[in-house]
């Protein structure tokens, strides 16, 4: 790269759950290559979300925790961090701050800015533009955005998809200035084993072979959209005579009313398991034979990433970055949001066509494998951290 010293680059992620942003920042610290060195800080899980400190532990990374790095808005707690992060600039001079999700973007941002850091560059992993606030807080946060878009080096989206909208309807910064990464993923132990681990995880939950496994893994939050899910599943189980295990994976605060609503569906071929987090999604995947998800907005959905590496076809809500992240027709559907009837045939195409199983299984390697592994994800990030570098360090 023609430099002395390695590249110090300072990450910043909201908090340590699971999902797509705690594998990306993960994978960005550890697999990066010698001439950069990696300082990773993040927040802790929200209530009701499973802590990833394992996953980070798995891969040797070590981050810095700062308990006050929150993902709701607090006087205090922002203002704590918002020190802390400026203590952490200081001590560690990095050459580029890179913050990921909303929090960590505002608060890690505008230290970086402040202490007048070189380069700083943020990865929107979704959004809180639509289905999550009213019109007068998500006007206040793109507000927000638009300012720290403004004076950043450079905008990452993790989808095409993402990008546009980003660009096009919220009106966050000029396409220009937005480069797409997608996400990376270890995907290489979905595929390995994947008979032995089928029927380990069917012979713990005693499914025979006949019966068809649907899974919806995620936090059970509103946006989530797990009625939308339960209804499809009842309307199916209704008008089916095929043996339905149900899984839903996860934990949050919709846990008690989706108990409920569980409780008022009574198909004698249908059967529910909630299991909360499961740590090894790789060894519980490959034992379904179908993932959902229902989401009223997302990023770029890590399960249905996951589903297609270990040959379990998919079907997902028509939201975010799904479009760039299945092939439609190829490895599973996708549908409108809004449309649960549509939702409920093509599930129920799935549930009943063990070919058409059969064959999008044999599709869904091939579609994430090269697309979505962390290998490629590393050498798109040090390519835009090489070209940032020689535009703004380099004299």
């Amino acid at each position: 790269m023609g430099t002395e010293r390695k590249i110090r680059v300072l990450r910043i992620i909201n908090r340590f759950n699971i999902g797509g942003p705690t594998f990306n920042a993960t994978f960005l610290t550890r697999f990066m290559s010698p001439d950069f060195e990696t300082l990773l800080v993040g927040g802790m899980p929200e209530e009701g979300e499973e802590n990833s400190l394992h996953i980070l532990d798995h891969y040797g990374v070590t981050p810095v925790l700062l308990p006050e790095l929150k993902r709701a808005p607090n006087f205090f707690s922002d203002r704590i961090a918002l020190a802390k992060l400026k203590s952490i600039i200081k001590e560690f001079k990095p050459d580029i701050v890179h913050t990921h999700a909303s929090k960590a973007g505002a608060l890690g941002r505008k230290a970086a800015f402040d202490l007048k850091v070189p380069i700083v560059l943020h990865t929107f992993h979704g959004h809180v533009f639509h289905s999550y606030f009213g019109t007068l807080k998500t006007h206040l946060f793109k507000t927000i955005e638009r300012r720290l878009a403004r004076k950043s080096s450079a905008i990452v989206a993790i989808s095409d998809i993402q990008a546009k909208e980003l660009s096009e309807e919220h009106r966050i910064c000029s396409i220009d200035k937005m480069h797409v990464i997608p996400l990376g993923f270890d995907l290489d132990k979905f595929r390995d084993e994947g008979g032995v681990k089928r029927h380990s995880i069917r012979e713990k939950y005693r499914l025979s072979e006949d019966v068809v496994a649907i899974a919806i893994i995620g936090r059970l939050a509103p946006i989530k959209n797990h009625g939308f899910f339960l209804n499809v599943i009842e309307k199916i189980a209704r008008e089916t005579k095929r043996k339905l295990a149900v899984f839903i994976v996860g934990d949050g605060e919709c846990m008690p009313s989706i108990k409920a609503r569980k409780q008022k569906i009574s198909e004698p071929n249908l059967q529910f398991f909630l299991t909360s987090w499961v740590k090894e999604m790789d060894c519980f995947i490959p034992g379904m034979d179908i993932v959902c998800l229902t989401s009223l907005n997302e990023g770029t959905p890590v399960s249905l990433i996951e589903a297609q590496a270990a040959g379990v076809p998919v079907i997902s809500t028509d939201v975010g970055g799904v479009r760039d992240v299945v092939s439609e027709g190829q490895t599973g559907f996708i549908v409108a949001k809004e449309n649960e009837n549509e939702y409920a045939q093509k599930l129920a195409l799935l549930v009943t066509d063990k070919k058409k199983r059969s064959e999008m299984s044999q599709n869904g390697w091939k579609f994430v494998e090269d697309k979505f592994h962390y290998r490629r994800l590393v050498q798109d990030m040090e390519k835009l951290y090489i070209k940032l570098t020689q535009k703004h360090l380099v004299k």
